[in-house]
């Protein structure tokens, strides 16, 4: 599959097989995504693998939308995405460098979590990315370090659907060209 087929044939799945997914698969697309770029090469994103009993205490943690839950409890896995604070879009003397301010965090972990889920379609598998989550609940019952906080959670799995892709705009409302 070349990278135009992977980004093209990528869906969100939300429905999953109880077939487990090899720890050594999941190691090898947090190997692939490890190359996604980020702020001055900070490399804050931070993947956390989380199955059984405890993926189903993650998966109560959702705010505002009950249904990822019921998507996070049936994936075989959820990996709980995180950042280290305060180093994506910092000076080294903790100024930040633009007037994003600390922006540029979710900005990188948002690429980090793309290219996540191309290396994991890339291998079979699939998953979705979720942002309505209680990021203060999971990062209690993970207990995540102070440092790190909790963006998102990415349930993965072996597809049960087959999606298909959702009208696009086109072309020409996306871009503008200027000179």
């Amino acid at each position: 599959m070349n990278a135009r087929e992977c980004i093209m044939g990528r869906r969100s799945i939300r429905s999953y097989t109880d077939q487990p997914v090899p720890h050594e698969l999941i190691n090898e697309v947090v190997e692939a995504a490890s190359y996604a770029p980020s702020w001055k090469h900070t490399q804050i994103v931070r993947y956390i693998a989380v199955e059984g009993n405890l993926k189903a205490e993650v998966a109560k943690c959702t705010s505002g939308y009950a249904g990822n839950g019921v998507i996070i409890d049936q994936a075989p896995m959820a990996i709980v995405v995180t950042i280290i604070k305060n180093r994506s879009g910092f000076e080294r003397d903790g100024s930040y460098s633009t007037h994003r301010g600390d922006g540029w965090q979710m900005y990188d972990a948002g690429v980090a979590s793309e290219a996540f889920c191309l290396a994991a379609y890339d291998k079979g598998l699939g998953t979705v990315i979720m942002g309505i989550i209680d990021d203060d609940k999971i990062a209690a019952l993970l207990n995540i370090p102070q440092d790190r906080e909790v963006v998102a959670v990415i349930p993965v799995g072996y597809p049960a659907e087959a999606p298909v892709a959702p009208r696009r705009k086109p072309v020409t409302e996306l871009i503008t060209y200027m000179s």
